[in-house]
């Protein structure tokens, strides 16, 4: 485990950021070099430029799936070069998640020398990993259709949650855009034209009354006005108006039967951008096995998403874990807690290893 820190700096200091393509492409070629270099056989797939990394026992499949991503959000030049504060550790992608790729590769090192003194080798994995490349801009390209090749029995997508805290459902998100038209005049005669912004605020008004709910724990569906755009000098009358929205829903939600709803209770056009399944991963004997494994921690809902949804597709259980950070992920204090990256990584370890002597059943 000493290791995981040294390593956890070295991929800190890849820019790998979705306007950085060749970064993202050489923190993939490292991962995968040193991989290799411990005698590991690693699948990689590059879609439209995305590159993936996976290591499995059997051709893409594997008992358990460790699933994690070594893209990051932008920061400042400093948040790439991480350094040490006590039990921290500061830098870009520390706990969002570059933490989880060196634990993955450390882990996956410690068990091929471990199978090797057996006289075993790669085929005799209990656990595979999935690295992505894009998850912070949607995971389409990378465990959206990594996801489609690969199968398990369980999936531990380390990208949330903390060591006292499992991850077992996630809200899923709509994005829409919407479009008011008026008619453009002169600001100093405004009846003689229709402003698009008067309609928008009317319409946007419409629909928040879609999302008046309210509850302590916020496990309901909600709206964020992202962006709103509209008029391009103060004496003119604009002529069109636009809204970006953020939609979380949960399952007691559909989607659709939603965004018709809000496109009959409107005047302004509605863009259906994206639409994202929520993620549930059950919560049954294997999760509560974990939960137990690391002392009976608390199984909760995320109001955030992440790759973990495209498990759905297929029904595929699982959780979502990760290390202590206090929250700072996307922030310029992004750290992880060191003492809580070594917790989990044992917590982890001893998973797959009662997965390894068939003391826990994946598929009951």
């Amino acid at each position: 485990m000493n290791e995981m820190v040294p390593l956890l700096k070295r991929l800190i200091q890849f820019c790998s950021v979705a306007d950085r393509p060749d970064e993202i492409t050489a923190c993939a070629d490292f991962i995968q070099g040193w991989l290799t270099e411990a005698g590991l056989s690693v699948n990689r797939m590059d879609v439209h430029g995305t590159p993936s990394l996976w290591v499995t026992p059997e051709t893409d499949r594997a008992p358990v799936l460790f699933m994690a991503h070594f893209d990051v959000v932008p920061a400042g030049e400093d948040l790439f070069a991480p350094h040490e504060e006590g039990d921290r550790l500061y830098g870009r992608g520390a706990v969002d998640d570059k933490y989880a790729v060196a634990l993955c590769m450390v882990l996956l090192r410690a068990w091929i020398r471990r199978l090797k003194t057996e006289g075993k080798g790669q085929e005799s994995l209990p656990f595979g990993v999935l690295l992505t490349g894009d998850e912070e801009i949607g995971g389409y390209n990378g465990a959206g259709e990594a996801l489609k090749r690969m199968s398990c029995d369980y999936c531990v997508a380390l990208d949330g949650g903390s060591p006292e805290r499992l991850v077992v459902r996630e809200k899923g998100i709509v994005r829409l855009n919407l479009t008011a038209r008026g008619k453009g005049a002169h600001g100093a005669r405004p009846w003689l034209g229709e402003n698009a912004i008067d309609t928008l605020l009317d319409d946007l008004v419409r629909v928040r009354r879609h999302f008046a709910q309210t509850r302590e724990d916020h496990w309901h569906r909600t709206v964020n006005i992202g962006c709103i755009q509209g008029g391009s000098a103060v004496n003119q009358v604009p002529g069109d108006a636009r809204a970006k929205l953020d939609i979380r829903y949960t399952e007691a939600d559909d989607p659709h039967a939603l965004i018709e709803a809000i496109r009959a209770d409107v005047t302004s056009e509605v863009e259906v951008v994206s639409v994202d399944t929520l993620f549930n991963g059950g919560e049954g004997p294997v999760t509560r096995y974990l939960a137990a494994l690391a002392g009976d921690i608390e199984q909760v809902a995320e109001h955030a998403s992440s790759d973990a949804r495209f498990l759905n597709r297929s029904g595929t259980p699982g959780v979502i874990w990760g290390p202590q950070g206090n929250m700072s992920q996307h922030t310029d204090e992004e750290h992880v807690e060191i003492s809580s990256l070594f917790t989990l990584y044992g917590h982890l370890d001893r998973f797959v290893t009662a997965v390894f002597n068939k003391e826990v059943s994946l598929t009951d």
